[in-house]
């Protein structure tokens, strides 16, 4: 009668009084989520609950502009969301250095003691394996959601993250900063991992790998609905906020817990080297209890003052390291070996084995790496092979049981002809992998390079996978990356699954990749050993296509970081005539081949024929606004310290590898006054 009777009354309730219901409401359900996830109590009936959830649900149907940002009706999901936009982490969302040695260990915490002293303070956790999630609160309310990314900027997933029912949409308690992030790791549990591939398996559909990677697929769906029926899970194990009532690491997990977050319960203090070998001990073999995997240790200084004291690397915090367990490993039989192209002609080959349960997962395959490796663990067809997951993601054939080797078995033969094309494999001196050179006849080879081509941080070509490739392919309406840019809608339409609103999408998702910059473009050529990173240098270097084209092997090891093996495979790239016609169908095509140099309004020249670099944290200026005034000055900004810099100018929190190596070669060290009063004389 309960739901019935709210229902109807629902007909009559004018805005004023829908809004009082729909505060409370509101209130109550998240109130029952957190008695419920939080502090592990029902406090009212699943019939109430469920019946107060429908009532709120028609409620902000009915007056949708009261549906407030903490609405428990949110956990359903609901929201289609497109594209996901990009977020810029206020603080960096660094990654851990790791290590699997004891000794390396001790020697972090002979580092911490060098340089902070004796009084300190370790916290020990678990480090899940899942997606790690950054989670902003203002005012108590959760208002973003965001993925590691690159650790500067990452994914919008708020509408996805809001399912999850562990994380509080409002928080509860005393002394709630009004803005500060809360970091955590998304995982699907084991039972509910299990239950998945279960119901995957009876609808007759592929299983999912791993935890890991089926959490990392789900957070990113288009579809909160989809996600919320996954039943992901979070742990939150960190806290950032320029408020400075919370004065550690231990201290802020405390605060997390009380005002609504699953922060897990195994995290302890050490004070000892020793006592983090006995955690460490400990928890390698209770690790397989927990709800969820685990592949190591999280030791981190407590102190906040002494974690900023310690300061950070480029890509890992000096105040913190993960010790990572051993993989499991169990045996099994090798029945057969594969043979798969890559993009580059790599080819790579694949155990195929009897499926064994390993490290939380079923393992069918593993990669062999190359010839040698199967020389090395002298493989053959029936073998007992023993098994590992590298870092518990991986798997990996790591040797043979000869005591069980059949007595009719012979070494395998390894191709010595492309399994896909038949052309004879060649093998570079210095490489142990072998390479089908036919470029521009072997399928796979012409159709990975597309894939790489239009990939996100290449060219971002909308509306178009590895599906629609293949039928292109096939259809012979496409043999390189270029020819994507003379499709017609009379040659999409007639693809499978393809209607007229997805030829329409793919059509402007292909116009819309000619505005991608030359950095990309670059990128999603596809030349060997030129990733993201070496991509932006060299374009940063030489500005255009053709300097980059035209320059020499000395040329190319002058720009930062770029050394013989890279600079190599770019001059046999472009003195290749096939792949400078390439480049010229992109060019007619419309891509950017230039990079638009930035117009510096020059300052000054008080600082022309110097060179500087910039380490640290400032107070007047972040360091690219330095770096600019530099510039600005007539000064020249350089990567790495070396004996040809004048001046190191170093802020707090710098390198001490930087600094120690500018005092080594007797470079001047300067401050930001210092720097400053440069400018004034």
């Amino acid at each position: 009668m309960y739901l019935l009777e709210n229902l109807q009354s629902l007909r009559f309730m004018n805005a004023q009084k829908a809004e009082e219901r729909i505060k409370k409401l509101t209130a109550d359900i998240n109130y029952y989520n957190y008695q419920y996830y939080q502090q592990h109590t029902s406090e009212v009936s699943d019939y109430i609950f469920d019946t107060q959830l429908k009532e709120l649900a028609e409620l902000e149907e009915q007056f949708p502009e009261l549906k407030q940002a903490e609405s428990p009706t949110q956990r359903v999901g609901g929201t289609i969301t497109k594209d996901f936009q990009t977020i810029f982490h206020k603080y960096p969302m660094l990654s851990l250095a790791n290590t699997y040695s004891e000794q390396e260990l001790q020697e972090f915490d002979e580092r911490v003691r060098k340089a902070i002293g004796e009084n300190y303070t370790y916290i020990c956790e678990q480090k899940y394996d899942g997606v790690a999630i950054s989670l902003t609160y203002e005012k108590g309310i959760l208002t973003k959601a965001a993925t590691r990314g690159d650790g500067i900027r990452g994914d919008d997933v708020t509408a996805n993250v809001k399912t999850i029912k562990t994380i509080p949409l409002k928080l509860h308690g005393e002394n709630i900063p009004d803005f500060f992030e809360a970091r955590g790791e998304v995982f699907i549990p084991t039972e509910a991992f299990l239950q998945i591939n279960k119901d995957r398996e009876e609808n007759g559909e592929p299983l999912l790998a791993n935890p890991r990677n089926a959490t990392s697929g789900t957070i990113k769906m288009q579809d909160s609905t989809v996600v919320a029926q996954r039943n992901l899970d979070c742990y939150i194990y960190g806290y950032y906020s320029s408020d400075t009532q919370i004065k550690s690491h231990s201290q802020a997990l405390e605060a997390l817990k009380t005002w609504g977050f699953n922060v897990p319960a195994h995290f302890q203090k050490c004070t000892s080297i020793e006592a983090i070998f006995d955690y460490i001990k400990t928890w390698e073999e209770k690790r397989f209890e927990l709800p969820v995997a685990t592949d190591g240790i999280v030791v981190k200084v407590d102190s906040f003052k002494t974690q900023a004291d310690l300061g950070n690397t480029a890509k890992n915090p000096r105040w913190a390291i993960a010790y990572k367990f051993q993989a499991e490993h169990k045996s099994t039989i090798l029945e057969s070996i594969t043979f798969q192209v890559g993009r580059t002609g790599a080819v790579t080959p694949v155990a195929n084995l009897k499926p064994v349960h390993l490290a939380g997962t079923v393992v069918k395959r593993a990669s062999l790496h190359n010839k040698n490796e199967i020389e090395r663990l002298d493989l053959r067809i029936g073998d007992t092979v023993f098994v590992e997951k590298g870092g518990e993601i991986i798997p990996k054939v790591t040797g043979v049981n000869l005591a069980a080797r059949p007595s009719n078995s012979s070494p395998v033969q390894y191709l010595y002809k492309c399994p896909t094309c038949g052309t004879p494999l060649i093998r570079k001196e210095g490489e142990a992998v072998h390479y089908c050179p036919n470029e521009t006849g072997c399928p796979p080879q012409i159709k990975g390079r597309i894939e790489h081509f239009i990939q996100r941080k290449a060219l971002n070509v909308e509306g178009l996978g590895p599906e629609t490739i293949e039928q292109l392919f096939e259809k012979k309406r496409i043999q390189d990356p270029a020819d994507l840019y003379s499709l017609s809608y009379d040659q999409l339409i007639s693809l499978e699954r393809f209607g007229e609103k997805s030829v329409e999408n793919l059509l402007k998702g292909l116009e819309k990749s000619k505005k991608v910059p030359f950095r990309n473009v670059l990128f999603g050529i596809g030349i060997r050993y030129v990733g993201n990173t070496v991509a932006e240098k060299l374009v940063t270097h030489f500005k255009n296509i053709d300097a980059l084209i035209q320059a020499s092997s000395e040329e190319l090891l002058n720009v930062p970081e770029i050394g013989e093996r890279i600079a190599a495979s770019v001059k046999e790239y472009f003195s290749n005539p096939e792949h400078l016609k390439f480049i010229q169908k992109l060019r007619e095509a419309g891509l950017q081949f230039t990079e638009e140099e930035k117009t510096v309004e020059m300052e000054s020249t008080l600082l022309t024929g110097k060179t500087f670099v910039v380490s640290g944290v400032f107070e007047h200026f972040g360091r690219d606004a330095l770096k600019e005034k530099i510039i600005k000055n007539g000064g020249k900004v350089l990567s790495a310290v070396s004996g040809k810099l004048d001046y190191l100018l170093a802020g707090e929190n710098m390198g001490p590898s930087k600094l120690e190596k500018a005092k080594k070669m007797g470079v001047e060290i300067i401050t930001e006054t210092a720097f400053l009063e440069m400018l004034t004389t």
